[in-house]
């Protein structure tokens, strides 16, 4: 009787592993094809209508752009993923929290007192990095604090979001209304989601942070994988639970804030692209949910971005659709899972 189910337990586990390393596979090989779906629609990007007598100069202004896009995407995509774990919900995301409107605001507070011409202001990289310092702590404070009274209800986290967001508006708007007219003008551009007037000259720093931030929080990120057990569940399994939070809640604060400086506020695109990735690959694995939600995003921005110049000439901005698909998709996903 015991070796039978002894049998039993060892084919099922045999059952198990083989079913695991299947999905695997499936997986990979679809994120194979969303890498050649963002190969192709850059390639595309770069080459279409290029009048080959003016080569050079289309790559200067189209190669940057590219860059932009693609890192602004990986930006998003990853802290989407990564921010859904830590509050473990699907349908919240940074920005339906309100951190594109703090980076905004924040953004607007550094122009409207020390002036678009002074020293801070007027270096790309240095007003980049006070704005990134600024958002890095305000934020992880004010949403650890959040997360801790509200003990991760999603409910009073989205009420608690969209007031802040509607507070952090309601200052940035006041600023704008009573700064110069001039200096509004300089802000204006750096404040509307646009792919068309990027801010290029932040990409070397961009990339280079954005590797310090990977390698300083390398332990923490193979860590959410436990973490969506919940809390109790990864504090008996080891986990320093409040520390590696706050670590990771910094990191999606400031990638949110280098999406944000190189094209401006994109609502909904986290929760598109992050969505549509665990639909897509229907996996717990981190690994491959955030490397997931990059490549899409990538294939939604460049291949936005190739229809708005080429079809629509640009009449109208990538992020209009965005946001309206976006919120659309919004209000389907909460009607699923009321449904569920």
């Amino acid at each position: 009787m015991n070796m039978e189910i002894t049998n039993v337990n060892t084919g099922i586990r045999s059952e198990h592993r083989t079913a695991v390393r299947t999905q695997a596979q499936k997986n990979v090989g679809k994120l194979v094809i969303l890498s050649i779906g963002v190969i192709a629609a850059a390639l595309l990007y770069l080459f279409v209508d290029v009048n080959m007598k003016y080569f050079s100069y289309a790559m200067k202004l189209r190669i940057p752009k590219l860059t932009v896009m693609l890192i602004t995407a990986f930006c998003i995509g990853g802290a989407s993923i990564v921010f859904q774990s830590i509050i473990n919900n699907t349908i919240v995301t940074p920005c339906l929290l309100g951190m594109n409107s703090l980076y905004s605001l924040i953004h607007t507070a550094v122009v409207f007192f020390l002036g678009s011409g002074s020293a801070l202001a007027a270096n790309a990289n240095l007003s980049f990095g006070i704005d990134l310092v600024l958002m890095g702590v305000i934020a992880t404070i004010i949403y650890s604090y959040l997360f801790k009274k509200t003990k991760h209800n999603v409910l009073y986290v989205l009420l608690a979001g969209t007031v802040m967001s509607t507070f952090f508006s309601s200052i940035q708007t006041t600023l704008t209304r009573v700064m110069d007219p001039n200096e509004y003008d300089s802000l204006l551009a750096t404040l509307v989601a646009s792919f068309s007037n990027v801010n290029s000259s932040i990409i070397v720093f961009s990339l280079v942070l954005l590797a310090i931030l990977i390698f300083a929080l390398r332990k923490e990120l193979a860590l959410l994988d436990v973490i969506t057990l919940g809390k109790a569940q990864a504090i008996n399994l080891g986990v320093d639970y409040d520390r590696t939070i706050r670590r990771l809640l910094l990191g999606v604060t400031l990638c949110i804030a280098i999406a944000t400086a190189m094209v401006g506020p994109i609502s909904f695109l986290g929760l598109i692209i992050a969505n549509l990735s665990r639909q897509l690959l229907r996996t717990y694995r981190h690994t491959y949910l955030i490397i997931s939600s990059a490549l899409i995003g990538m294939v939604v921005l460049v291949g936005g971005q190739l229809i708005v110049e080429h079809v629509f000439t640009y009449s109208v901005p990538v992020s209009v659709f965005i946001t309206v698909g976006g919120g659309i998709y919004f209000l389907y996903l909460l009607m699923r899972q009321r449904r569920s």
